[in-house]
């Protein structure tokens, strides 16, 4: 029994320890999760269409606007993977106006028949949020040959905003949500090389198009002034997502591992669960007391200052111009 007794005695402080810690990490985590958007509504007849719907924060979006009763389309790049999350989602929910549709970013085409296939399906539409993108990814480009960042993150969701814009005007009040990221502020629209054929870096082109964002969010609300379409732009924070697969870390095995072991473990007190992090953008999406705001950016379900950067007016207008140019529309 003494030996007993000396072992647990050793091997306290080692329990103690670790307790502490794990209860710290607990406390941060629970802090890190944000603000939640805790009004309830009724969805029932509105239309929505979420991008990137069968994963992360877009499932998260969709199973919610479909608990509510909301008629929910998942533009996903990955036809079988967005009918997997969409069977699952209605099982759920008990919504069976949930469908998953084909719509690859990456792809002007893909949006334009994206397109085409839902306006033969409905005649209206309430709430558009562009929620898909792609993250630190090596460099490559979509099929018309823009950089994968810039192409997927703003120029597909530019393009596919604007063949919407019809349903959204007939069927205000509407509204149009960007998800954006705190990366905005640290990217700068590199009107020389906006396309990166001159050098890459996976950040920079991430953060460029997390500013084009917000730039086309403000611009685009301009433009929509009393049309009784909004459209504002978010920030979700860091989530437990895949988006960051693409990454260096995720290339091989032994990569995976540690990411998986050790990087994770130790990151999971910093990042929201995927629900969490969908909170602000059923905010931008249903709060009634946004019923008249427009052009806004908003973190954990309130108002949030903007970096210099997506405040330049010229730039976004500038960028408005080439992304016509690109997109084709008005040719």
């Amino acid at each position: 029994m003494e030996i007993i007794i000396n072992f647990l005695q050793s091997i306290a402080p080692f329990f103690v320890a670790h307790g502490i810690v794990g209860i710290i990490a607990l406390c941060v985590r629970l802090y890190m999760q944000g603000e939640k958007f805790k009004k309830c509504s009724d969805e029932t007849g509105k239309v929505a269409i979420v991008t990137g719907g069968n994963t992360g924060l877009g499932r998260e979006t969709v199973r919610e606007l479909a608990r509510r009763g909301a008629t929910v389309y998942m533009a996903c790049r990955d036809r079988d993977k967005g009918e997997k999350a969409r069977k699952e989602i209605v099982k759920e929910t008990k919504n069976s106006n949930v469908f998953s549709r084909e719509c690859d970013l990456s792809s002007l085409d893909s949006v334009r028949n994206f397109v085409d296939g839902f306006k033969k399906e409905q005649d209206k539409l309430h709430i558009l949020i562009n929620n898909a993108g792609v993250f630190w990814e090596p460099r490559s480009l979509t099929k018309e040959g823009f950089e994968m960042h810039l192409g997927v993150n703003h120029i597909g969701h530019f393009l596919l905003t604007h063949l919407l814009l019809d349903l959204l005007k007939q069927s205000a009040p509407s509204r149009i949500v960007v998800v954006s990221s705190k990366a905005h502020e640290r990217g700068r629209i590199q009107v020389d090389d906006i396309n990166s054929k001159q050098s890459y870096d996976e950040g920079t082109a991430y953060c460029q198009s997390k500013l084009a964002n917000i730039l086309f969010t403000r611009e685009l609300a301009r433009r929509l002034e009393g049309t009784a379409v909004t459209v504002n732009a978010l920030n979700p924070g860091i989530a437990d997502t895949e988006i960051a697969r693409n990454m260096i870390f995720f290339r091989t095995k032994l990569a995976q591992y540690v990411v998986e072991t050790i990087l994770r473990p130790l990151l999971w007190s910093l990042m929201k669960s995927p629900r969490n992090g969908a909170q602000t953008t059923l905010f931008a999406a249903l709060d009634s007391d946004l019923d008249h705001v427009s052009g806004q950016y908003f973190s954990d379900c309130r108002p949030k200052e903007l970096a210099p950067a997506a405040k330049d007016d010229d730039m976004a207008r500038w960028l408005w111009s080439q992304s016509e140019k690109w997109t084709g529309i008005g040719l």
